[in-house]
C-alpha cells in the first residue's frame, strides 16, 4: 500500500530541488550578457525584494494569513536593520558574481559557507575554536582551492564578489543569532519577508542609484514584464516550498536534498550554459570540500547526541531526538530571493548552518532557536 505522507514528503523535496535549481539558472540567464542580457544584479535583487515584501504585506495585513509579531522600534533598529543590511549585501555580491563566473563554479565556491560561518561565529564569540572543526575547515578550503585551480574560466572579480557575498551571509547569520535570539523574537517565513524584504530594498537603493541607475539611463534596456514577474514569482515560491519541506522533514533530510541539488545544478548548468566547462580538477576539488562539509555536519550531530542525558530511557530519547530534529529544521531563512540564491533571515545557530545561498537558508542541527523561523 502506498504511504501517502511519505510520497507527499518526497514530492515537496522534489519541488524544493526543482525551484531552488530553477531560480539560480533563471537568474543566471536573465543577468548573463550572452542570453537575456540584463546585467543589473542590484536591480534584479530589488525587484525580488519589492515583490516579496508586497506579497508578504498582503498576506499579513490584508488577508491576515499570519499574525505579525510585536515589533518595537528598538528591536527593528537594533536587529532588523543590521540583519537586512547584510542580507542585502550578500544578495548583491552573490548575484553580481553571475556576471563573471559560471553557475557550476559558484556552487563549488559555496562549499566555503561552513568555513565562513564558523570563522564569524568564533570572531563574534558565539562559538569556540576547536581542533576537529578547524581541520574540517582546512579540508573544505583545500578542496575549494583545488577546484578553483582547475577552473578554466577563472575570474578574480567574480570570485571575490562570490566569496564576499558568502562572508556577508555568514555575518548575517551570526548577527541573527546574537541579536534576534536574545530578544526571543519568533518569525516565520512570511513575517520574515514582511520585515526584512522592505528594509533590504531600501539598503539596495543606495548602491543602485550610484552604480546602476546612471548606466541604465544610457543603455537600451530590455525590460520584459513577464520575464521579471515570473522570475520574482519563482523566487517567492522557493521560499514557500522551504516552508512546506521543513514542516515534513528534519534538518538532515534537507541537507541531503541540498547536496543532491548542488550536484544536479552543476550538471544542468553545463548543459544549459555550454560555455560552462567542468574539469576533472573541479570535480576532485569539490568532492574534497564536500567531504569536509559532511564531516563538519557529523561533528555537529554528534555534539547534539552527546548533550543528551545518557540516563534517558529509549522512548524518551526517541521523543527528544524527534523534537530536536524538528526544532533544527524549524529555523528557516528566506532565500536569496534572488539568488544568489537565496539566503534567509534565519534564526539558526550560525556555526551549525551550511548555507545554501541559492535557496533559502536552512540551518541545521543543534540549535538555539528563536522560536521557529527564517535569511537565501
Amino acid at each position: 500500500m502506498i504511504n501517502k505522507p511519505l510520497v507527499l514528503t518526497y514530492l515537496y523535496l522534489l519541488i524544493y530541488i526543482l525551484l531552488s535549481s530553477g531560480v539560480i539558472l533563471y537568474n543566471k540567464w536573465v543577468l548573463s550578457p550572452k542570453y537575456f542580457n540584463f546585467p543589473f544584479p542590484i536591480t534584479l535583487t530589488m525587484i525580488h525584494m519589492g515583490f516579496s515584501g508586497l506579497v508578504a504585506f498582503f498576506l499579513v495585513r490584508v488577508f491576515k494569513v499570519v499574525t505579525p509579531v510585536k515589533m518595537t522600534f528598538e528591536i527593528y533598529a537594533t536587529c532588523v536593520i543590521p540583519i537586512s543590511a547584510f542580507f542585502a549585501s550578500s544578495l548583491w555580491f552573490g548575484n553580481t558574481a553571475y556576471l563573471h563566473i559560471s553557475v557550476a563554479f559558484i556552487q563549488m565556491l559555496k562549499a566555503l559557507m561552513p568555513v565562513a560561518t564558523f570563522t564569524m561565529a568564533v570572531m563574534c564569540g558565539t562559538d569556540k575554536p576547536r581542533c576537529d572543526v578547524f581541520l574540517n575547515m582546512v579540508l573544505v578550503s583545500v578542496g575549494v582551492v583545488v577546484s578553483s585551480y582547475g577552473e578554466i574560466h577563472f575570474n578574480v572579480v567574480g570570485t571575490v564578489y562570490q566569496v564576499t557575498g558568502i562572508f556577508a551571509e555568514a555575518l548575517r547569520l551570526v548577527l541573527t543569532q546574537v541579536l534576534l535570539q536574545k530578544k526571543g523574537l519568533t518569525l516565520n517565513p512570511i513575517t520574515s519577508l514582511y520585515y526584512i524584504a522592505p528594509c533590504s530594498f531600501v539598503f539596495l537603493f543606495v548602491p543602485w542609484y550610484l552604480l546602476e541607475k546612471p548606466e541604465m539611463e544610457v543603455t537600451q534596456i530590455q525590460f520584459n514584464f513577464w520575464i521579471f514577474f515570473s522570475n520574482a514569482l519563482c523566487a517567492l515560491a522557493l521560499n514557500f516550498s522551504i516552508f512546506l519541506v521543513i514542516g515534513r522533514t528534519g534538518a538532515v533530510t534537507i541537507r541531503v536534498a541540498g547536496v543532491l541539488k548542488d550536484w544536479i545544478l552543476i550538471a544542468l548548468s553545463t548543459v544549459i550554459f555550454p560555455e560552462s566547462t567542468i574539469t576533472g580538477l573541479n570535480i576532485i576539488g569539490y568532492a574534497i570540500a564536500l567531504c569536509g562539509v559532511v564531516m563538519y555536519n557529523y561533528i555537529k550531530v554528534k555534539d547534539v547526541r552527546a548533550s543528551q542525558s545518557p540516563a534517558e530511557n529509549l522512548p524518551d530519547r526517541i521523543t527528544k531526538d524527534w523534537k530536536l530534529e524538528k526544532k533544527s529544521s524549524d529555523i528557516y531563512v528566506p532565500s536569496s530571493i534572488s539568488d544568489n540564491g537565496g539566503s534567509g533571515v534565519g534564526n539558526g545557530s550560525a556555526s551549525d548552518v551550511h548555507l545554501d545561498v541559492e535557496a533559502p537558508l536552512i540551518p541545521s542541527s543543534r540549535l538555539s532557536h528563536i522560536g521557529r523561523s527564517v535569511l537565501k
